[in-house]
């Protein structure tokens, strides 16, 4: 705020109070002159340019400041490329190019010209500035869109995996909370269909009691399928557990390196063990040819016979009753006790340390209280 003396007409001074308000954001810069020294923008960039004088060091040399100023006239380049006709010179005057002046154009002309120019150049920076940020909130809201979408389709994917693995899980249930799920149901519907029977007016006492006792004999039904897929499922995980056990022994070694990555390592106990694996997973697969079938169970035999023991002699007495009746003709259907028997063997085979090292890892029970409870006597 500052005080202005303003002089009226009749010679009387009047004090003006002026307020200055200071602008409250930056000036967008839009285009222009930018001085590279001095950083400062110039939207204008000839009117608010001043017009430096030329560059002239100073010279402090005898030869400078004692010159003596001389005038002397000079031929212009204009004068001195033409040449006049005389009375013994003549000049061809066919090639001659008649000049005539153009329109004189005037500093006014200059300065609308100059002015029309600048409000273009400002129109299309402007122009270029505004599709810019058209573009880029145009991109922002693809995104969005974008990304909404892909979330929606990420929740609807969600939703129907979800309602899938309850479908599998109420089919083909695995885990005590699955079975939990399928008795709830069912107590569930159990109580409401009591309740309807109960609740209905139409039924006599007679009926009722036909209807609840209809109704005792569909639970009983259905709790008998929840008990054969409880079975079913045990028998699953069970193998399940027995092939990530056999997985576990037969994986390599990490070794970890300085560049914290890590290398495989096959040792002689992972080998061993992968060997065992694959010879009980041959033992399991069904289908096989007898030619097949009889491969197997010699690799199987000449990989227990290098010990001797009384489950390495039962092993390989399974083998040969086994391949005895495959020569005989006889079916898988009669087999499949005596297949079963020979596999489990083998799993024993397996988790004897003796036999397989790389067993030891998985032992949670002492060495010491197996060697006495265990029927392997070594002969």
């Amino acid at each position: 705020m500052f005080e202005v003396e303003i002089r009226l007409a009749d010679n009387q001074i009047k004090i003006v109070t002026v307020q200055v308000e200071k602008q409250s954001r930056m000036k967008p810069y839009i285009g222009g002159f930018r001085n590279n020294k001095t950083g400062q923008a110039y939207h204008h960039a000839f009117s608010q340019t001043d017009q430096t004088a030329s560059y002239h060091p100073e010279r402090n040399e005898r030869i400078v400041q004692t010159y003596q100023y001389k005038t002397k006239s000079t031929i212009m380049m204009r004068e001195f490329g033409t040449q006049m006709e005389k009375g013994n010179l003549y000049i061809d005057k066919r090639l001659d190019k008649i000049i005539y002046p153009r329109p004189y154009f005037s500093s006014a002309m200059w300065k609308k010209q100059r002015e029309a120019t600048t409000l273009h150049i400002q129109c299309h920076v402007r122009g270029w500035f505004a599709r810019k940020l058209a573009n880029s909130l145009r991109k922002q809201r693809d995104d969005r869109e974008k990304e909404l979408l892909r979330r929606q389709e990420d929740l609807r994917a969600q939703e129907e995996q979800k309602h899938k693995e309850e479908i599998e899980r109420r089919m083909h249930p695995k885990k005590n909370k699955d079975f939990e799920v399928l008795y709830n149901e069912l107590e569930a519907w159990r109580l409401n269909e009591t309740k309807k029977i109960k609740a209905s007016g139409e039924l006599k006492e007679d009926e009722k009691k036909l209807a609840l006792q209809q109704l005792l004999n569909k639970e009983t039904k259905i709790l008998q399928q929840i008990d054969r897929l409880k079975i079913t499922a045990g028998s699953i995980n069970k193998q399940d557990k027995i092939n990530e056990f056999l997985r576990a022994m037969s994986d390599p070694k990490l070794w970890k390196r300085q560049d914290n990555r890590y290398t495989e390592v096959h040792t002689p106990f992972t080998t061993r063990a992968k060997e065992l694996m694959d010879l009980y997973n041959g033992l399991r697969l069904p289908f096989l040819s007898t030619d097949e079938r009889l491969d197997v169970l010699l690799h199987t035999k000449w990989t227990v016979k290098e010990f001797d023991c009384n489950l390495t002699r039962e092993i390989v007495d399974l083998i040969d009753r086994e391949a005895d009746m495959l020569n005989r003709g006889r079916g898988e259907a009669s087999l499949e006790g005596l297949r079963k028997r020979l596999s489990n063997l083998f799993l024993q085979f397996i988790e004897t340390p003796e036999f397989n090292p790389e067993a030891a890892r998985f032992q949670k029970v002492p060495r010491e209280l197996l060697q006495q409870t265990q029927s392997i006597i070594f002969e």
